[in-house]
């Protein structure tokens, strides 16, 4: 039980089975509002301003939240101790892969794959777990499977892993 108060904020908030709140969205309200109190004051303009959370998703997380039995839930977890917060993240436009969207394929020698887009979110950019229109760049390992297709049929810029690499330690301008 004690370990579990540690657990960071996108961990509780997935766990909570909000309604299309996955992983990479509770990733992303614990990154932008910090706490569960910034979570409960959070407007639903407040939430759609973050990339990646649209309308359906915020009128979910509100609705979930506005119930009397979950408003209920979290005033039990914060009598428990368990309240974690999270670091405000840096603006996201003035991380090196801001605004670009990263599928990983294949495997890659230097890390895993999870290890891989987690490099991505750090400095800024979106990790995918599909090629579509709007992914920048694919990064290519061993193996790459339909996606390697994917991102040739649809023209998105493929990176090998030593490019991908030098992009991360800003050893390579990041391409157009």
């Amino acid at each position: 039980i004690e370990a579990a108060k540690g657990r960071p904020l996108a961990r509780l908030l997935f766990g909570l089975g909000i309604r299309h709140v996955g992983s990479e969205v509770a990733e992303l309200l614990a990154g932008r509002l910090g706490s569960l109190e910034g979570l409960e004051d959070a407007s639903l303009e407040q939430m759609t301003a973050i990339d990646g959370v649209g309308p359906r998703i915020a009128e979910s997380v509100r609705a979930w939240l506005d119930r009397p039995a979950n408003r209920e839930l979290i005033g039990k977890l914060r009598a428990a101790g368990v309240d974690p917060r999270e670091a405000p993240a840096a603006p996201a436009d003035s991380l090196p892969l801001a605004g670009k969207r990263f599928v990983v394929t294949g495997r890659l020698e230097s890390m895993s794959r999870a290890e891989a887009q987690a490099r991505i979110k750090e400095q800024g950019g979106a990790a995918s777990s599909s090629v579509s229109r709007r992914t920048d760049f694919v990064v290519v390992g061993e193996e790459p499977g339909s996606k390697a297709d994917d991102a040739l049929r649809l023209g998105v810029r493929t990176l090998v892993e030593a490019e991908f690499l030098a992009l991360l330690a800003d050893e390579l301008p990041l391409p157009d």
